[in-house]
């Protein structure tokens, strides 16, 4: 019995001997033995140069070495020289599963371990690096707390480190497991967001938006049941973003083609969203989910993410397409050096009426003083011919539209496109629709497509310019400031057309009827994204604490995050309203109707649905004089001069109903 009971103790040198010869036949002992015995893991000591000796100002520590979270003593404890980026941990000598973790804080500074990280890798330097651990309270001080590790992979480097501006500050560490290669079967996943891991070269710091940093990826997602893992380059991204926020935004370019996370582009270029000034984390895809209910030729895939770099948490970001000219992306022929004549001149372009087009390499201002960006061919590949050409096409577009509204649509401006585009910026309160604003030719057509949207942060009740929008009488575009030079008056001249007019009421009437843009519908996607977000958004706001701050143009700290969410669903409730009436959409939708009648408008025309057959059908102008009387069965329509109307609707459902519209 004693033999049995002392052959279940085990060292890692004891084990390693027993079973090595065995670990690099198979690469995993847990298939030959069923159930190997974890163990405390030992191994030489790494980590940053330590910060100071804590002997010249606390009695109760030794020198902050890695080694003194190592050494058994909760009185020492390992500071580092870099208040973010310090750590400590070991090397195994052979990869090890990890199944369990410890750690105790330095006892003066116990909140310094809060998102504290724990990774395991397979290079030296960490490059390989994926979370397996964060801390996300205040552990105890003066005992040791421990967490289970849910992970089939096998790492020879194990680490702990330090949260941003903590330098470490902790004061024991522990790791258990076994030695094993292991597999991709179950690795770690910090929330139900997919993990995105990001180690630059050497752990340097992205501070440039021109020049890439060298690094790998990897990504944890499905329930930690699928990993991917890529070189890759990155750099910082954005206006605004990136120059007012201390949480930055990214951008990045994969060695590899890959489809990430399950969005359905297969690309190179994605892009990193900080969603700072958003504090319900969504705005920006619910305003892509918006593009896609009105059905814009491409509407850019996003999906919500946990991001680490370097071993820090970051916070919830949105992983992104790159706004691109690819087959998967913004579906126009992608042009080469050498289309420089004829028909191969023509397209296809990727350019941006944009605030900030003076800042970039290839751009230029048009006649009417609009400042546009050229995005594709990119600034490395374009040529002075294509240049020329896009500029002197823009031009006569302006030129026509400002000669003769109706030709200049109808020859080089796509309609659908931009009263799409026009619907979702009005619609989600966008003020900066149109301070940057996407647009493409297609090769050999004439005309201006609107798109794709992009930029919400501001969007649905989040500007102080604006606030409260429903106390607007005009559209958003026309508030001052929210356009880039020359393009409010640009969209003015547009709106003076009928066809555009017509198109704005018919178009959004019918996707307010068929309920696409119903507050039923469009709460359910608010509802679904907060639940999504539930457990990162804490997460996101206890790294960066700005729940009750203003920031950016944050017009209130509405103090939660259910209350921000909340915020968005009233905005949208009363929006919803508000187009109605701006664009002369009537609906009755009294729930104790057992008939739902719908009335909407176009020019010199009324649309009238959701009685029940027969129904009598009676228009009266203000003055009480009868312009028509009709019996009717399905939906009716009829035509009707500009003006004010009372229409009455019999029906053997629910009685007599009374509506006024106005006809344009």
């Amino acid at each position: 019995m004693n033999t049995h009971k002392s052959e279940r103790i085990f060292t890692l040198r004891s084990l390693i001997g027993v079973m090595l010869p065995l670990f690099f036949l198979t690469g995993n002992v847990t298939r030959l033995l069923g159930q190997t015995p974890s163990v405390k893991l030992t191994g030489t000591i790494i980590g940053t140069t330590p910060g100071y000796d804590y002997t010249l100002n606390m009695a109760s520590t030794t020198v902050g070495m890695p080694k003194d979270a190592f050494d058994g003593n909760l009185n020492t404890a390992f500071a580092s020289n870099i208040r973010t980026g310090g750590w400590a941990g070991l090397d195994l000598g052979i990869p090890c599963i990890i199944t369990k973790i410890a750690y105790c804080p330095r006892e003066e500074t116990p909140d310094r371990m809060s998102l504290g990280v724990f990774e395991g890798a397979n290079n030296a330097d960490f490059g390989d690096a994926i979370p397996l651990y964060m801390i996300t309270d205040t552990p105890s001080i003066k005992t040791m707390t421990s967490k289970d590790i849910s992970c089939t992979k096998g790492f020879r480097y194990i680490r702990y480190i330090g949260p941003n501006n903590a330098k470490s500050n902790v004061a024991e560490l522990e790791f258990y497991g076994y030695p094993a290669i292991g597999d991709n079967t179950t690795l770690p996943q910090i929330t139900n967001l997919p993990t995105v891991n990001i180690h630059t070269t050497n752990a340097e710091d992205i501070v440039s938006k021109e020049i890439y940093l060298k690094g790998i990826l990897s990504i944890v997602s499905g329930d930690g049941k699928n990993l991917f893992s890529d070189s890759l380059e990155i750099k910082g991204r954005g206006n605004a973003s990136w120059e007012l926020f201390p949480k930055k935004p990214y951008r990045i370019k994969l060695y590899h083609k890959a489809s990430l996370a399950g969005l359905p582009a297969k690309e190179k270029s994605w892009t990193l969203i900080n969603n700072y000034g958003d504090k319900t984390l969504m705005r920006n895809l619910l305003a892509f989910d918006m593009s896609k209910r009105l059905e814009m030729p491409y509407t850019p895939s996003g999906t919500p993410v946990d991001v680490f770099l370097n071993g820090e948490f970051k916070g919830c970001y949105q992983l992104c397409d790159q706004i691109e000219v690819k087959s998967d992306r913004i579906n126009i022929t992608e042009m080469k050096k050498d289309d420089i004549s004829g028909e191969t001149l023509t397209g296809g372009y990727l350019i941006e009426m944009d605030a900030y087009a003076a800042e970039e390499k290839s751009m230029f201002t048009s006649n009417k003083s609009v400042p546009v960006t050229i995005k594709s061919p990119d600034d490395d590949e374009i040529v002075s011919t294509q240049s020329q050409y896009i500029k002197s096409h823009f031009n006569l577009m302006e030129a026509t539209l400002y000669g003769n509204v109706t030709s200049g649509i109808n020859n080089y401006l796509d309609v659908p496109t931009f009263v799409r585009h026009f619907l979702v910026g009005e619609f989600t309160g966008n003020t900066d629709t149109y301070w940057s604003t996407y647009m493409y030719k297609k090769r050999n057509d004439e005309k201006f497509y609107f798109g794709p949207v992009w930029d919400f942060d501001l969007a649905y009740e989040n500007d102080s310019r604006t606030y409260p929008i429903k106390n607007l009488t005009n559209w958003i575009y026309c508030t001052k400031g929210s356009a880039a030079p020359g393009v409010k008056e640009m969209v003015d001249k547009m709106l003076t057309s009928k066809l555009i007019q017509s198109q704005l009421k018919s178009v959004y009437a019918a996707y307010r009827k068929n309920g696409i843009l119903s507050e039923t519908e469009l709460f359910k996607v608010v509802d679904d994204y907060a639940t999504t977000l539930g457990k990162s958004q804490k997460l996101n706001f206890q790294r960066w604490n700005i729940m009750n701050t203003i920031v950016h143009q944050n017009p209130i700290a509405w103090g939660s995050y259910t209350a921000e969410v909340n915020n968005v669903k009233n905005y949208i409730r009363n929006r919803i309203a508000w187009m109605d009436k701006k664009l002369g959409y009537i609906t009755d939708l009294k729930k104790d109707d057992l008939s739902e009648i719908r009335l909407w408008t176009e020019t010199n025309i009324l649309h009238i649905e959701g009685f029940s057959d027969p129904a009598t059908i009676q228009i009266f102008d203000l003055t009480g004089r009868a312009v028509l009387t009709a019996k009717a069965t399905g939906p009716f329509t009829t035509s009707l001069r500009q003006g004010s109307y009372i229409v009455r609707i019999s029906d053997k459902t629910a009685g007599n109903k009374t509506l006024k519209c106005i006809i344009p």
